[in-house]
């Protein structure tokens, strides 16, 4: 495929393994903040503290499909509509009392997320060297979260920690393109930062202990064009 990236543009579509994180920017002095019984549903208590706040990332994957623009030599448009699914868990644990007894209490929360990706980058390329080149690639992408709207809708007796459904990534990846008979092969490793605050204050536990919360996605792709 000698000329293949010499068309003025092509399609192709992705298959990818992502692996989503939490940024936690919790609140000046959240330990020392007292929770009575009525703030929370899930578990017994008089009063209580929080006294950590994690969380624990999970692997998903994506699909997608690419449009590629060439726009010079070495610079490609690429727009590559995609659905994202995976999810994160939130792990509080609580220092609380309960008829005078002090205890610990761990409770996690799982976060599902669904989401429509809809990145606009710019790909650099290396100069070809036999059946392969190098690329860097950089953009932004907005996202809408499809399981965020679920769970404001969802009712339930227990409290749950809620996403906004939109957010504006920052995206940054380094990848190498393979040329065979009939198709190119990319493999890319991309990194994603969320530029907005996606927690749901809703005056509970869970939510007013964090000042901000932001995400972040690793993902490895494998492009077939």
């Amino acid at each position: 495929m000698p000329t293949y990236d010499d068309q003025p543009y092509h399609f192709g579509f992705i298959l990818a393994v992502n692996q989503m994180h939490f940024v936690i920017d919790p609140k000046e002095n959240y330990q020392f903040d007292k929770y009575s019984a009525s703030s929370v549903k899930d578990f017994p208590m008089d009063s209580s503290f929080i006294y950590s706040i994690e969380y624990e990332s999970q692997v998903g994957f994506t699909v997608g499909i690419i449009g590629n623009l060439r726009i010079a030599r070495y610079w490609d448009l690429r727009f590559i509509p995609s659905l994202s699914f995976g999810e994160r868990n939130m792990m509080y644990r609580f220092s609380t009392y309960l008829d005078s007894i002090h205890s610990f209490k761990s409770i996690k929360k799982n976060i599902p997320s669904t989401f429509v990706d809809l990145p606009l980058l710019l790909k650099y390329k290396s100069a070809r060297r036999d059946n392969y080149r190098a690329y860097l690639i950089g953009g932004i992408n907005p996202r809408i979260d499809l399981a965020a709207q679920f769970k404001r809708e969802e009712a339930t007796q227990i409290t749950q920690i809620k996403l906004k459904r939109f957010d504006v990534y920052g995206e940054i990846g380094v990848g190498f393109d393979f040329y065979f008979e009939w198709f190119k092969l990319g493999t890319e490793i991309k990194m994603s930062y969320g530029l907005m605050d996606m927690i749901k204050q809703e005056d509970n536990i869970y939510t007013n202990g964090l000042d901000k919360l932001s995400s972040k996605v690793f993902q490895l792709t494998f492009s077939f064009e």
